[in-house]
């Protein structure tokens, strides 16, 4: 059973989900709670309890400060069981990206097996289930376009613009 925390944050309702092992899921900010709960359901294989952790409260906390632009980086336990593996090795590729960095799908891909793997990792960034802590907002298109997201392109410029890096974007260099 997943122990699940949902709450508020400046920029909208989120949600955190845990196992025994560490932080299972994030649900970026959204207009209801009722829409985190859902999203934290579609994610969840199994049954949900609301409930309050230290490690839920921590992982709360850093995302608060994050948003707040007062946190770069995260130190929450996280549990990746739930991807394959290759889409952990990708996730903890992204891991390695820093605070304020872009990179492209192409330089995860050379670090996950080869440039023939890029639409994989595409795949395997769509998939992460901890968006913010695994940064996958910071992976763009090597044309220093935006790629996709998840959590919705105006969320990704958002996230790029609060790490001061939306400019390089709009510069073109990625």
């Amino acid at each position: 059973m997943q122990k699940v925390m949902m709450f508020r944050s400046p920029w909208g309702w989120m949600g955190v989900a845990e196992s025994s092992k560490g932080i299972q899921a994030i649900v970026l900010p959204k207009r209801s709670e009722r829409a985190v709960e859902a999203d934290l359901r579609a994610q969840s294989n199994g049954p949900l309890q609301r409930g309050e952790s230290a490690r839920l409260d921590m992982a709360r906390r850093q995302l608060l400060d994050y948003l707040a632009g007062t946190r770069h980086t995260f130190d929450v336990p996280l549990d990746l069981s739930q991807g394959t593996v290759f889409q952990r090795q990708v996730w903890r590729v992204l891991l390695r990206v820093p605070h304020g960095k872009l990179r492209s799908y192409q330089w995860v891909a050379a670090r996950v097996g080869g440039p023939q793997y890029a639409r994989a990792v595409g795949n395997a960034v769509g998939a992460n289930p901890i968006p913010i802590v695994i940064p996958c907002h910071r992976i763009v298109s090597q044309d220093a376009t935006l790629g996709g997201f998840s959590g919705g392109l105006s969320m990704k410029r958002k996230l790029l613009s609060l790490e001061g890096t939306l400019v390089q974007l709009q510069r073109g260099r990625a």
